[in-house]
């Protein structure tokens, strides 16, 4: 019997920010998708110029110039899968929904990864190193030592984007579990218990501290040790001298944007005595300024 397609989509959707709940705390952009793969958005230009007691007449007449931001979303389609008709008749358990389950799980962890790739700051301004003593390298495949991610370094990134004039509410930092775990053994007794406090298991927020709301999964972004670290695509090959990173931002500074989802099937197939399924998601994601102010990389130092 076939699978109802329209149910397995809104499934899909329904849990593609499940463990990912740090992508929620971006603008959603997904309003502005055309045909299902480009988002286009309506970019004011620049505000008008107030001049305090004018003294000089006629001012000068200017006009706005309004632009378009367009980019087109990546497109994560899984490998088609067959599960033959001896299984569906044969196993105690229903593998066409332990199939769909796993592909769900890959989705929701590759779409995650790209988007956090692209709101990676790219400028020397929005990036940082850490400061600590120096650990010897979590990263696979990286050798050496890396100094530690501290409470000063988070401190600083708030500096930074007090002084980019970022507003102060809903602020976020993501960490891998690594780095999560060297803040944590920086703190004091009592920026621990404050920092607790916040927790917020619902919303994936470990606690708060310096204004930012930490999350945490299993990994974040990782930079080369170019003299300005560069942030690597998903799925690049890893160097030794590869370092992790934590991202901080402010909400309105960073946006997702989902598009069509697609569940394909064929039942039934003679050339393979089963079923076969698939499925394609369009999604993305970018920062939302140009000079990327409101979102800052704290780079590991070697």
């Amino acid at each position: 019997m076939a699978i109802q397609k329209e149910i397995w989509e809104d499934h899909i959707e329904g849990n593609l920010f499940k463990n990912n709940e740090f992508l929620l705390a971006s603008t959603d952009a997904s309003q502005y998708v055309l045909n299902g793969k480009v988002v286009h958005i309506p970019q004011a230009g620049a505000t008008p110029t107030v001049v305090m007691n004018r003294s000089s007449l006629p001012a000068t007449v200017v006009q706005r110039v309004d632009t378009d931001v367009t980019y087109v979303l990546n497109e994560f389609s899984t490998d088609p899968i067959l599960i033959p008709q001896a299984d569906t008749l044969e196993l105690s358990y229903n593998k066409r929904e332990s199939v769909l389950n796993e592909y769900e799980s890959s989705l929701r962890q590759l779409t995650a990864d790209n988007i956090l790739v692209s709101w990676a700051p790219s400028t020397a301004a929005g990036i940082i190193r850490t400061t600590g003593a120096s650990v010897a390298s979590h990263l696979d495949s990286t050798t050496g030592t890396r100094k530690k991610f501290t409470t000063t370094d988070l401190k600083y990134a708030q500096l930074t984007l007090n002084k980019q004039n970022v507003p102060l509410e809903e602020r976020y930092a993501l960490l891998s579990a690594d780095m999560f775990q060297q803040l944590t053994d920086d703190m004091s007794q009592t920026q621990y218990r404050d920092f607790s406090a916040a927790f917020d298991a619902k919303n994936g927020v470990l606690g708060q501290l310096f204004g930012f709301k930490i999350m945490m999964r299993s990994n974040v972004v990782v930079y080369d040790n170019s003299t300005t670290p560069v942030v690597k695509a998903t799925g690049a090959a890893a160097a030794a001298d590869d370092n992790d990173a934590v991202l901080c931002w402010q909400m309105n500074a960073i946006e997702r944007a989902l598009g069509d989802i697609t569940f394909f099937e064929k039942i039934g197939d003679p050339q393979y005595y089963g079923d076969i399924y698939s499925v394609s998601v369009r999604m993305g994601g970018r920062k939302r300024r140009n000079d990327e102010k409101g979102i800052v990389a704290i780079v590991q130092s070697a």
